[in-house]
Formats: structure tokens, C-alpha cells, sequence
């Protein structure tokens, strides 16, 4: 088995509970780890034997740039929905971690984080 991993992808989206965070919108950040078996692609220089992180990016991207959600725990969830119904025959488990950094709570913070993970 071996890993492929997206760290602090940023995406912009209009996610949130408040009105103003669905108008104005703002980046969300996120990292992907994807555990899968990984002999052979290392063993034969394959793409087609591993799971294309630039294909990962990008319909991660897609996906969330034309959606809203109001909890940064369905886009963890709906993440890997997405991740499971795109790649889950070569995936065995997936992490996904969700970053938001505009929280309108008063207090001094860097960001809050959810984290999900699944097998397939």
C-alpha cells in the first residue's frame, strides 16, 4: 500500500451558515490523503496503476466550486462521496481534512478543522 497525498489545496467557495459567507465567499483549505495499493505503478512507471493526483485536484476543485454547503462537515463528507464514487475501486481508505479561516466567532485562532476518513 502507499499514500497520495494534496496538502492546503485551496478552493474558493461560498460555504457557511451566515448569509454574508455564501455572498462574499471565501477559500477553504484542504488535504487529501489517499491510501491505495501502489506496487505495481512504482514498479512500471504507470499512471493508469495509481490514482492521478491531478485528476483528484481537479474534481475536488470542480465539485466544491459549484456547491454550497452551510457546515464545513458536509463538504468533508461530500468530499469523500466524491472521492469514493470516482476512485473507489483503486482506493482502499481516504482522509480528507477541511480548513476554513474566516470564522466569524470572536476569539484568536488560526482556523478551525474537521477531519473525516472512510474505507472503500
Amino acid at each position: 500500500m502507499g499514500k497520495v497525498r494534496i496538502n492546503n489545496m485551496l478552493v474558493y467557495t461560498y460555504n457557511g451558515v451566515l448569509g454574508e459567507e455564501k455572498v462574499l465567499g471565501q477559500k477553504l483549505e484542504l488535504d487529501i490523503e489517499l491510501t491505495l495499493p501502489m506496487s505495481e505503478a512504482g514498479k512500471n512507471d504507470d499512471l493508469t496503476k495509481t490514482i492521478s493526483y491531478a485528476d483528484v485536484y481537479t474534481d475536488v476543485k470542480t465539485y466544491l466550486e459549484s456547491q454550497s454547503f452551510d457546515l464545513i462537515e458536509a463538504v468533508t463528507y461530500h468530499v469523500l462521496d466524491l472521492l469514493g464514487e470516482k476512485y473507489g475501486e483503486q482506493l482502499t481508505h481516504a482522509l480528507v481534512r477541511v480548513r476554513k479561516y474566516h470564522v466569524p466567532i470572536p476569539g484568536f485562532f488560526d482556523n478551525v478543522e474537521v477531519e473525516m476518513e472512510r474505507d472503500y
